[in-house]
C-alpha cells in the first residue's frame, strides 16, 4: 500500500514538473477556463429565468442578504446597500410622477461620477428604463446629436452641467425633451427642479410588473464612443452584455470580499459595466472618486483598504510619474484591472508599487470578442485559450493599412495573419457573440460588419484594431485603424475635430490624425491644414477649438501645408503625416502649437519641441 501511494505521488510531482517545463502556463490556464465555464453556465441560467434575472434583481438580493454592508463609499460618505435601495426607490418614483416613465422609456443622464448617478440609474433600472450615459465633457452639435440617436425625451443633469445644456435648450425644446436637475430649485425656463420631489418621495420597494418585460435582449444602456463619423456614436448595451461585462471582476479572481476603487468616468463602459456593475456582481463594497488623481491615489486606496483598482494606461503612467513617497508599497492592493498600459510603465508600477497582479484587457463597448491576460506576461492584453475561442469564436486577418481595408486572395475571401504577424482582429457575429450596433445609426453599424471573410456569407464584427498573436498564445495590442485615435484615455474622431477646424474663416481644409508622444500612451491630435487664403488665424483657431472640443480632443500641434494629399479614392493622406510626426527639425512646413497659457498657436520651435519630448511641457 505505501509503495502504492508513493509511486502516485511521484507520478504526480513528475506530471507537475512536466507541466511546468514544457506547459508553464498550464494552471493559469485551467484555473481561467474553470472559471470561464461556471460563468457561462450563470449566464445561460440567468436568460432562461422567468422572469429575467437582471444586475438589479442581483443588487436587490444583495440589499436582502446584507443591508448594512457599505455598497459605496464617496467622499467621506458610507452608503450601505439598504441605504442605496432607498435613495433609488425615491428617484423611481419621482422621475415616475414628474417625468412621467413608463417602462422602456430612455432617459439621458448628463451626470458627473457621485452617487446620485448611481441611485438615479438604479431608479431608472427599477422602472425598466434604459439610461443613455452622456459624456460630461461634450458640448453643443455633440450634445445635440447624442440625446437625439439613443431616443431620449427626458434628460436628468447636474446643477454644474446646466450651462452646457442652457447652450442647446432652444433646441431642446423644439425636440420636446424634458430636462430635469438635481437641484431644489431652479431659475432657467424649460428646466425643471426635481431634488424636492425626490425627497418628498416614498423610499418603498417598487412592484416588479413596472419592469415586467425586461428580458435578456433588452436595451440596459446607451454607452457612447467615438468612431469615423465624426460625432459619437450610441452602442447598444443589452441586459446580457451588462452581465457579460461584469463579469470580468469574477473571471479576474475578485471576491466579495475585496474592495474596489471606481477612479474612471461612469460615462465609460470600464467605469460602469466592469466597476460599478461589477461590483454589484460580486456583492462587495466599491470606493468611488470623482475624477482620478494621481496624489490621492494611494492616499485613498490606505485609508479605504482597497484591494482591487482600476486603470487605463495614462493612469498608470501617472502614478509613476508622481513623486516618490516612503509609504507607496504600504497598501493592501493585489489586483489592478484595466487596459492600455504600455510594457515599460506596467514594468515600472510593479518594480515600484509591489507585487500587484495585472489583469490587462483587451474589449470594445460595442464588440462582440475580447481577452483578459490572467498571467503575469507584462505586456500581453490577453491569451488565446481554445474554450475561449469555441465560446467567441474570431479570427485575425491580414490587413493593407495604406488602403484601409482587408487583404482578399483571388475567391475574395479574408486571409489568415500568421503568428507573429499583425493583422485585423475580426469576431464572428453569432447568437451567442452578437453584434447589436448603434442605435439611430445603420449606416456605422453597417459599416462595422464585415461579410465573406473566411468563407462565402460569413458575418464577422471589425473590431478595426491591429492585434499580433505570438508563438506563446499570447495576444498583443499593436494600433488602431481608421479615422480614431485615442488620448487620456478617450476615443477622438477624427473627422469631428476636423469639422471644428474647417468652420474657422482661414481654414479651407483639414486633415486630422494622431502622433505619438515619448513617455505618453496613445496618440495627441495633430491636423494638416490649407488655408482659403491671407494668414492663419492662430488666437481665432484656438478659441474655436477650446469653445467646441473637450481637452483631449483638441489638436496640440497643426501643420500648414500648401494642399492635401489624396488617395485615388479621395481620401485624405495620413500614414506619411503620421510617421513624419511635429519634429520642426525635419519638417518643412510651418507647424504651431496650442499654448494653453497664451490662449493662443504659436510657431513651433525646436525648443519647445524639445521640452515637449522631454516632458518639461505637459500634455
Amino acid at each position: 500500500m505505501y509503495a502504492w501511494l508513493t509511486a502516485v505521488v511521484g507520478l504526480a510531482v513528475l506530471c507537475a514538473s512536466f507541466l511546468t517545463a514544457f506547459f508553464p502556463y498550464f494552471a493559469d490556464d485551467a484555473v481561467y477556463i474553470m472559471r470561464t465555464l461556471r460563468l457561462g453556465a450563470r449566464l445561460n441560467r440567468y436568460k432562461k429565468s422567468r422572469p429575467f434575472y437582471s444586475i438589479l434583481d442581483r443588487f436587490l438580493d444583495a440589499v436582502r442578504s446584507h443591508p448594512g454592508k457599505l455598497f459605496l463609499h464617496f467622499e467621506g460618505r458610507d452608503y450601505s446597500y439598504a441605504e442605496a435601495d432607498r435613495r433609488s426607490s425615491k428617484v423611481a418614483r419621482a422621475l415616475r410622477a414628474e417625468a412621467r416613465l413608463q417602462e422602456g422609456d430612455t432617459v439621458a443622464l448628463f451626470l458627473p461620477s457621485e452617487p446620485c448617478f448611481v441611485w438615479t440609474w438604479l431608479g431608472l433600472a427599477k422602472l425598466g428604463c434604459p439610461a443613455a450615459l452622456l459624456n460630461f465633457n461634450i458640448r453643443a452639435k455633440s450634445l445635440l446629436h447624442c440625446f437625439s440617436c439613443c431616443g431620449a425625451k427626458v434628460i436628468v443633469v447636474s446643477p454644474e452641467l446646466l450651462e452646457a445644456v442652457e447652450e442647446v435648450l432652444p433646441t431642446l425644446r423644439e425636440q420636446g425633451i424634458r430636462v430635469y436637475i438635481l437641484s431644489e430649485r431652479c431659475g432657467v425656463q424649460g428646466v425643471h427642479a426635481l431634488s424636492a420631489a425626490i425627497s418628498q418621495a416614498s423610499d418603498r420597494p417598487l412592484p416588479r410588473d413596472l419592469r415586467a418585460r425586461v428580458h435578456n435582449k433588452s436595451t440596459a444602456l446607451y454607452i457612447y464612443t467615438s468612431g469615423t463619423t465624426g460625432l459619437p456614436k450610441a452602442a447598444v448595451v443589452t441586459q446580457e452584455r451588462v452581465w457579460a461585462a461584469s463579469f470580468v471582476q469574477a473571471a479576474s479572481g475578485v471576491t466579495a470580499d475585496d474592495v474596489f476603487y471606481i477612479n474612471l468616468p461612469l460615462y465609460h463602459s470600464a467605469g460602469f459595466l466592469i466597476g460599478l456593475a461589477g461590483a454589484i456582481e460580486r456583492g462587495m463594497s466599491a470606493v468611488l472618486r470623482r475624477k482620478f488623481s494621481a496624489s490621492q491615489f494611494w492616499d485613498d486606496c490606505r485609508r479605504h483598504d482597497v484591494t482591487v483598482v482600476q486603470y487605463i494606461g495614462e493612469t498608470m503612467r501617472y502614478l509613476c510619474n508622481a513623486p516618490k513617497r516612503e509609504n507607496e508599497r504600504n497598501h493592501k492592493v493585489r489586483l489592478a484591472i484595466g487596459n492600455g498600459v504600455r510594457a515599460d510603465v506596467w514594468s515600472e508600477f510593479l518594480e515600484r508599487f509591489g507585487d500587484i497582479q495585472v489583469r490587462e484587457l483587451y474589449a470594445a463597448t460595442e464588440g462582440n470578442v475580447g481577452f483578459i491576460n490572467y498571467t503575469a506576461k507584462v505586456g500581453a492584453v490577453g491569451r488565446i485559450n481554445p474554450v475561449h475561442k469555441l465560446i467567441f469564436p474570431y479570427a485575425l486577418i491580414k490587413f493593407d493599412i495604406e488602403k484601409e481595408e482587408p487583404v482578399r486572395d483571388a475567391q475574395g475571401l479574408c486571409v489568415r495573419a500568421a503568428r507573429g504577424e499583425t493583422g485585423l482582429l475580426v469576431g464572428k457575429i453569432t447568437q451567442r457573440s452578437p453584434f447589436i450596433g448603434y442605435a439611430g445609426n445603420q449606416q456605422q453599424t453597417e459599416r462595422k460588419r464585415l461579410r465573406d471573410v473566411l468563407k462565402k456569407g460569413d458575418l464577422y464584427f471589425n473590431t478595426g484594431d491591429l492585434l499580433r498573436f505570438d508563438h506563446d498564445n499570447f495576444v498583443y495590442f499593436q494600433d488602431r485603424v481608421g479615422d480614431t485615435f485615442r488620448w487620456k484615455g478617450e476615443n477622438v474622431a477624427t473627422s469631428e475635430v476636423a469639422d471644428v477646424l474647417t468652420a474657422v474663416d482661414c481654414i479651407l481644409e483639414a486633415n486630422v490624425y494622431g502622433v505619438k508622444v515619448e513617455g505618453h500612451e496613445g496618440r495627441i491630435g495633430m491636423a494638416a491644414l490649407t488655408l482659403a487664403g491671407g494668414e492663419f488665424d492662430a488666437a481665432g483657431t484656438y478659441r474655436q477649438v477650446v469653445s467646441c472640443l473637450p481637452s483631449y480632443a483638441r489638436p496640440r500641434f497643426l501643420r500648414i501645408q500648401p494642399c492635401l494629399e489624396m488617395t485615388g479614392t479621395f481620401k485624405m493622406r495620413k500614414v506619411k503625416l503620421v510617421e513624419e510626426g511635429f519634429n520642426p527639425a525635419h519638417i518643412r512646413d510651418p507647424l504651431y502649437f496650442l499654448d494653453t497659457e497664451k490662449k493662443t498657436y504659436i510657431p513651433l520651435s525646436e525648443e519647445i519641441y524639445r521640452a515637449v519630448v522631454s516632458q518639461k511641457i505637459k500634455l
